[in-house]
Formats: structure tokens, C-alpha cells, sequence
């Protein structure tokens, strides 16, 4: 069994910053890509950053040169720096794994429980 689990979120005024931490465990044979993403009330969930096992990232325009996307893959961990922030930064956000299990061959999709971060203006 696999999970994700999160922590950081919560509450920041504009102009701050929060770290979002998400660490994969469980029956893991290999991780490969990583990410956030969010979704806020009445919208559909959007990526936020990714990132691939080589370090190579994608980010949403909308956050691009305020956040900062990072993995440890010896921890299998995955963290969000997210600098500048905005009201419009409010959102439940998700962390996101493809990790192949070591019980079957193929790489599977999965979600963290999710971490609310609160922005104020």
C-alpha cells in the first residue's frame, strides 16, 4: 500500500510565504514524476509544479518565479516553496505521485489528502 502525506499549509498575508511538504510511503518499488497541484471552491484541480525524477520542472504560468518545486528522491519526499503569495493563491492543494508499487508492474497515479492554504490580503 502507497500513500502520500502532506503538511505546511495554513494561513499567510499576502506578500508571505509557506512550505508545502509531501512524502510517499509504503510499498514503493520506484517513484517517478512529482507534484502539486490545487483546486479552490468551483474550480476544476490545476497543476501547480511538477517535477521529474531528473529534476527537470513545469510550472503554471500563474506561479511561475514565485514558487519553487524540490523532491529528495532518497526520502521520496516532494516540497513547494511557495514565495510572493496572493489571495488568489487560496486553494486545497494536492500533492501528486506516479509511483510503481512493488506488488505489480505498472506505474500507478496518487493523490495526498490535500492541504488548505489560506491567503489574506
Amino acid at each position: 500500500q502507497v500513500q502520500l502525506v502532506e503538511s505546511g499549509g495554513g494561513l499567510a498575508q499576502a506578500g508571505g510565504s509557506l512550505r508545502l511538504s509531501c512524502a510517499a510511503s509504503g510499498s514503493i518499488f520506484r517513484v517517478n514524476a512529482m507534484g502539486w497541484y490545487r483546486q479552490s471552491p468551483g474550480k476544476q484541480r490545476e497543476l501547480v509544479a511538477r517535477i521529474a525524477t531528473g529534476g527537470s520542472t513545469i510550472y503554471a504560468d500563474s506561479v511561475r518565479g514565485r514558487f519553487t518545486i524540490s523532491r529528495d528522491n532518497a526520502k521520496n519526499t516532494v516540497d513547494l516553496q511557495t514565495n510572493n503569495l496572493k489571495p488568489e493563491d487560496t486553494a486545497v492543494y494536492y500533492c501528486y505521485a506516479v509511483i510503481t508499487p512493488t506488488t505489480i508492474t505498472r506505474a500507478l497515479e496518487f493523490w495526498g489528502q490535500g492541504t488548505q492554504v489560506t491567503v489574506s490580503s
